[in-house]
């Protein structure tokens, strides 16, 4: 048995732009109160940071009225996260020692237009037209400076090249079909 906690959480994305969802996938010792538990949310954008109180083993779904974006009407509509950067860390007492922190690109909107840009083209299970390839091979691209970006956040704590990385490819796809290929 250990004899400390071992922190950690699962982030992850959904396909619902609404939410994401955390949840603890702590190792907790058998041997150590826990107590205190808070989870702190940062925003992209915001200077704020979003404290819930927690137990352990638990799972919660992320919206912008749980993190105080959204004040009204939560409990019939639902304001998009923005993608972008989120800072998320979570803390047992004593919580200045016993802590986990996590960057989190979160790209649901814009793997929605991706998505649905592959959806567009016209492709059947054979090689495809010369313009089609031309506009798969921009769509590769893309995803491949995005996943780069999501790589620099999330795994090499490089948040600086993650958003420009993620900046570029987003204004990639915004221009995609209007002046590429």
């Amino acid at each position: 048995m250990s004899t400390k906690h071992q922190l950690s959480l699962e982030i992850m994305q959904t396909n619902n732009c609404s939410l994401f969802r955390v949840i603890d996938t702590s190792v907790y010792s058998d041997q150590l109160d826990i107590t205190c538990g808070v989870l702190n949310i940062t925003v992209p954008g915001f200077n704020n940071t979003y404290s819930i109180s927690v137990d352990p083993d638990f799972s919660y779904s992320v919206t912008a009225c749980l993190i105080g974006i959204q004040t009204e009407d939560c409990g019939s509509s639902a304001q998009l996260l923005v993608d972008g950067l989120y800072t998320i860390e979570y803390s047992v007492s004593p919580n200045d020692k016993v802590y986990v922190k996590y960057n989190y690109l979160r790209t649901c909107q814009f793997l929605n237009i991706y998505y649905k840009y592959l959806c567009e083209l016209e492709m059947a299970a054979c090689d495809p037209q010369p313009d089609v390839k031309a506009q798969l091979e921009e769509l590769r691209l893309i995803k491949s400076f995005h996943d780069a970006a999501k790589a620099k956040a999330e795994h090499c704590d490089d948040v600086t090249a993650a958003m420009e990385l993620f900046n570029y490819a987003r204004k990639r796809l915004s221009r995609f079909g209007k002046d590429c290929c």
